[in-house]
């Protein structure tokens, strides 16, 4: 009797993205009665989640043979082979590798070799692993880029994804061409560090280049989404995509990390507090429906009090509505794990003040749809988003997958009502 592969997915998009693909790798090799946990490296807390992940995944399958993989696997290979409950270590190149999969077959139990983690620094391509339809009914992921070239000095991502690598904008969009045909209304344009696209390619295409060409060749695609993006590299062709392509969605994600001057030159961030308000402000003159998330920090080493005020204000200063907020945590390895830290409670303090200015935005934000009529794709028969990614309740079936016109009626918690 077979059993198909557990798999349990840790950390980002991308990483969810890879784990649909490595379900895939291990089908076609006929994997069975294993566990398969793809870690995340972003944070020591994310490690110490995969630990426990792992303990208890053995505990409830102690027959299947268990596999991690992951940026944390790639980084510190050392502390998950050490781990009894582990049989195999593989790295983010490896999982991506069918001759991988293939040496997980159950007549090769026992036979493969129990740490599978090359240089990650030497990989030069990203398209390999790229499959259809990852994602919800009504939304696809399309993972167009992998890798950092920046070395911000509290990330260890770069050390776990490599350096940063392109995929051609004719794969991605015969892979889009594909999607659509399949009868999905959304694409979400994924990757690592997504504004360095092309930057590996022949010309050195931009971004805005990519999502021009999308728009341009896939005409019968509903809604074209980028996720996080360093606003300091937006292009010209992305800021005019914003201003004229109405199937973009006025939804951006940026990776801002704090908002004073010199906690973003000891980041080695590429831009400065003044940058991220001008883009907001460029962008949202082009696209007045324009709706922004952000990455903040709290407690980076060094962070005054003062210092921490200019991200509590950013959140107004760029009309910031989705927050994701990370208390600083020291990752071994990183030039700021040797920075002098700030105290691990007023860490807490100062997320849970970023916090809550992130819901006092979304309330003012959600308040402001009242009467107005959106465009809503359906995720399930009751629920939806907006083109700004704001979710919407409905008290009746709606067709999923499919985008809706209704007008908004009210507010529910963190969602709205129509």
């Amino acid at each position: 009797m077979t059993t198909a592969p557990i798999f349990s997915n840790h950390g980002c998009r991308l990483n969810a993205y890879e784990t649909e693909a490595m379900k895939e790798l291990a089908t076609q090799a006929g994997v069975d009665n294993a566990i398969v946990v793809n870690t995340c490296a972003v944070t020591a807390e994310a490690v110490r989640k995969a630990r426990q992940d792992i303990r208890k995944l053995r505990r409830d399958n102690p027959s299947a043979k268990l596999i991690v993989t992951g940026c944390a696997a790639q980084t510190e290979p050392e502390t998950f082979a050490k781990m009894r409950e582990v049989d195999v270590v593989i790295g983010n190149t490896e999982k991506m590798n069918p001759a991988t999969w293939a040496g997980m077959a159950p007549d090769l139990i026992g036979q493969t070799e129990p740490v599978q983690v090359d240089d990650i620094m030497s990989v030069t391509e990203t398209a390999g692993h790229l499959i259809d339809g990852f994602g919800t009914r009504s939304r696809a992921y399309v993972q167009v880029q992998n890798g950092c070239d920046h070395r911000c000095t509290f990330c260890i991502i770069p050390y776990g994804r490599g350096n940063s690598r392109s995929v051609p904008a004719g794969v991605v969009v015969d892979q889009i061409k594909r999607l659509v045909n399949k009868g999905y209304n959304e694409v979400v344009l994924t990757g690592v560090d997504l504004t360095s696209w092309g930057a590996d390619l022949p010309a050195t295409p931009k971004l805005g280049d990519l999502v021009m060409r999308i728009l341009k060749l896939v005409p019968d695609l509903p809604r074209l989404r980028i996720s996080s993006i360093d606003s300091i590299e937006v292009d010209e062709n992305l800021m005019q995509a914003i201003a004229t392509e109405p199937r973009l969605m006025p939804h951006l994600h940026l990776s801002l990390q704090h908002g004073d001057d010199l906690i973003l030159k000891r980041m080695k961030r590429r831009h400065l507090r003044d940058d991220a308000i001008r883009f907001c402000e460029d962008a949202r003159k082009l696209r007045p429906d324009m709706t922004y998330g952000a990455d903040i920090i709290a407690g980076f080493p060094t962070e005054t009090e003062a210092m921490f005020a200019n991200s509590l204000a950013l959140v107004k200063n760029c009309d910031l509505t989705w927050l994701h907020v990370f208390p600083y945590s020291a990752r071994q390895g990183t030039p700021a794990a040797r920075m002098p830290a700030v105290n691990g409670k007023r860490i807490k303090e100062r997320a849970a003040r970023l916090r809550a200015a992130g819901q006092a935005q979304v309330a003012r934000h959600l308040a402001a749809q009242s009467g107005k009529t959106h465009k809503i794709l359906m995720e399930n028969a009751r629920m939806g988003r907006t083109e700004q990614f704001t979710e919407v309740l409905f008290n009746k079936d709606q067709p999923e997958s499919q985008i809706v016109q209704a007008t908004i009626t009210g507010i529910a918690g963190q969602q709205l009502t129509a």
